[in-house]
Parts: C-alpha cells; sequence; structure tokens
C-alpha cells in the first residue's frame, strides 16, 4: 500500500466570533489517500491556513519541505519511520507549532488507515483496548452570566454527564464572582458530579494558591491552565501548594514539551490535544510517559466529533485511561460534521464498533461548510 494524495480541507461557520475561544466555529479536516482505495481522515487544532501551508508547501530544501511532499509514495503501515520523516523534513520551521499540528491531522489519518486495512480500532492497532466505554465529561464555555451557567449545568446532569467543566468567558477575571459561580454550580450539580474550571490563562501563582483553597470547600476535580503556559516556575509552586490537581498542556506540541511539564511544572494532569500534540503516535510516548510517573492524561478536544473519535482510540488504549473530554458546542461542526459519531450514554463514550477512528465524515455537511 502507498499514499497517492493528501488532502486538507478548511471548514468554517459562516460567521466567526474571534473574541471566543471556540475551537468549534472552524476546523482543517486531513484526507489520507492510498492506492488500495483506503482514506484515512484526522484533524488538525490549528490556525487553519497556516497548518494546511504545512501540509502543501514545496520543498525549499531538505529540512523545509511541506509534509504533502515527504508522505507521496510512502507506506502509510510505516508510521514511526513517517512521523520521524516529517519532523526531519520540517526541522527548519518545526520541531514544534504549526508544523507538528499539520503532523497530527496527517498522523491520526494514518492510523485510521491501518485500522481499516486490517478491521480493527485505532485502539487495538495502538497496542490494546484496556476499556470499551470512557467517562465522558461535558465541556462548556463559561456564559456571561452565573444564572447561565447553572441553567446549563442542570441541563447536562440531567442528560447523564457525571463531569462538567465551565471555562474561559467571565471566569479567571473577578474572585467574587468566580467563588460564587463554583458554590452555585456544585449546588445545582450535587456532590455526586465532578466539576473543573478552566481559568484561561488570568492568574499568577499567588492568586492560583489562593482561589484554589477558596474551590477546596466546593470539591473542585481540577483547575485547568490558572497560569500563562510558559509559567513553569509557577506552576510547580501551586501544584506543590494545594490538593485541587492542576491540569494543563493543550497549547503544548512534541513529547519533549510534555516532559518539561512534568518536570518542571509539576502538573497533576497532562492534556494533549492528538489534533496539535504530535498525533496518536507521539500522544501515546506522551500518556506512558506520564504513567510511568504516576500522573494522569486527559486529552483536550474542543473540536469535532473526528478529534473525539481519536480521542476516544486513545483513551481506549491507555492503562491509566480513565475521563474523556467531550464539548457540547451546539455548533453543526461539532454536532454534525460525523454523520455516526462516538455514542454517548449514561454519562459515558463508547468505543465505536467500526475500523480505524470508526467514524465518517458527512459530505452535505462538509460541502456546506467547506471555505
Amino acid at each position: 500500500m502507498k499514499i497517492t494524495d493528501i488532502e486538507v480541507v478548511y471548514l468554517r461557520l459562516p460567521v466567526i466570533d474571534a473574541t471566543r475561544c471556540d475551537g468549534t466555529q472552524d476546523t482543517l479536516i486531513v484526507r489520507v489517500h492510498t492506492d488500495e482505495g483506503i482514506t484515512g481522515i484526522g484533524e488538525i487544532d490549528s490556525a487553519p491556513a497556516v497548518a494546511r501551508a504545512v501540509v502543501e508547501t514545496h520543498a525549499s530544501h531538505s529540512i523545509a519541505t511541506g509534509l504533502k511532499e515527504l508522505l507521496v509514495g510512502e507506506d502509510p503501515f510505516e508510521i514511526e519511520r513517517l512521523w520521524h520523516r516529517m519532523f526531519q523534513g520540517t526541522l527548519y520551521y518545526g520541531r514544534s507549532g504549526p508544523a507538528l499540528h499539520a503532523m497530527s491531522g496527517i498522523d491520526i489519518a494514518l492510523w485510521d488507515i491501518i485500522g481499516k486495512a486490517t478491521g480493527r480500532s485505532a485502539a487495538q492497532m495502538l497496542g490494546g483496548v484496556y476499556r470499551d466505554k470512557i467517562k465522558a465529561y461535558a465541556s462548556l464555555l463559561m456564559p456571561d452570566t452565573i444564572k447561565e451557567a447553572a441553567a446549563l449545568a442542570e441541563k447536562y446532569v440531567g442528560l447523564g454527564y457525571r463531569a462538567i467543566k465551565f471555562g474561559w468567558g467571565p471566569l479567571g477575571k473577578d474572585e467574587r464572582f468566580d467563588v460564587e459561580a463554583i458554590r452555585t454550580l456544585r449546588s445545582v450539580i450535587g456532590n455526586d458530579v465532578d466539576l473543573m474550571v478552566d481559568i484561561g490563562h488570568t492568574w499568577d501563582a499567588q492568586q492560583a494558591i489562593r482561589m484554589a483553597r477558596r474551590f477546596e470547600e466546593y470539591n473542585v476535580f481540577w483547575i485547568e491552565e490558572p497560569l500563562p503556559p510558559d509559567d513553569h516556575a509557577g506552576y510547580a509552586q501551586l501544584a506543590d501548594a494545594v490538593d485541587i490537581y492542576i491540569a494543563a498542556g493543550e497549547q503544548e506540541s512534541g513529547r519533549i514539551a510534555y516532559e518539561r511539564l512534568l518536570r518542571e511544572a509539576h502538573l497533576d494532569i497532562l492534556q494533549p490535544d492528538l489534533g496539535r500534540c504530535g498525533g496518536l503516535t507521539e500522544g501515546k510516548k506522551i500518556a506512558y510517559m506520564a504513567y510511568d510517573r504516576n500522573k494522569k492524561v486527559v486529552p483536550h478536544a474542543f473540536k469535532t466529533g473526528i478529534l473525539v473519535a481519536a480521542s476516544t482510540q486513545f483513551v481506549a488504549s491507555m492503562p491509566h485511561g480513565f475521563l474523556l473530554e467531550y464539548t457540547v458546542s451546539e455548533s453543526p461542526l461539532a454536532r454534525q460534521l460525523v454523520s455516526n459519531p462516538v455514542r454517548f450514554e449514561n454519562g459515558y463514550v463508547h468505543l465505536p464498533d467500526g475500523p480505524g477512528l470508526g467514524v465518517e465524515v458527512d459530505p452535505e455537511i462538509e460541502a456546506r461548510y467547506k471555505a
């Protein structure tokens, strides 16, 4: 089997609100085509035009080459060698950021091909299925008012979710608002539902320590990204001072960055995004690096059903996998792009029955939102 083409497709809603940290407003999907008629799909979480250029650009020299030119004619089963080929071929402008993001989507598509060609799930091909259902948390952007947040929390608990996260929006900007929001949400969802909060990089270490101690009263499961991504010393100070789990890492790409988060930032929970970190190949290495240090991994996934499917396969194949982010955005890209989405039922997502990622793109939705 040989790769014959790599296709990147930019999808976006007619109107994008760039003031919102909402990754479901657009996306970049990847198709890797082969000479045996098997096509793999993947998804990139990045600035779409930039990542698309990484795939499609022509070679400048041996370590400044586009990903498509590096992979056409190659065997998709040689996935480790192809990952290395992409990394070395983009060394001059890559090693992190958009180059790794673009590699991620292609890598996901390669695992989809391998699964489809063998009739097995990507989780099986990654090493085996430790679980066929995974607890999923409802991932929501924080609305402007606590009343709106409480109504959403009540709705999703009613739909069966046993864990909920609110993030960004007004959170992190007013301490009294934050405490009242957490107090109200806990009163609405009760004590048996996990509650997480994403602060969106707005605090410093001292404020984060103070707020974490106030949140402890309301049994917050984790605080996500309270500090700027590069404040490793601040994260270490915070994680060492409080009992609440500290989670971060969606901004990073490549396992070296995650090793630093464990070593320098003392994080409790790593959150690699498979559409950014290097795909399933690099994600598995990150997961086992955390496993060896007895740290948790919960992948970030705030895009479409493609990334949800990849994340489901990933967590199912991890010995310490226990939780999955499940965006409940009403964006048609999040809700409708995949024609056979990963099934959610009674608080859990279920590993798809089909081979590869186990999902397919709806051609009508793709055509409607193709930019």
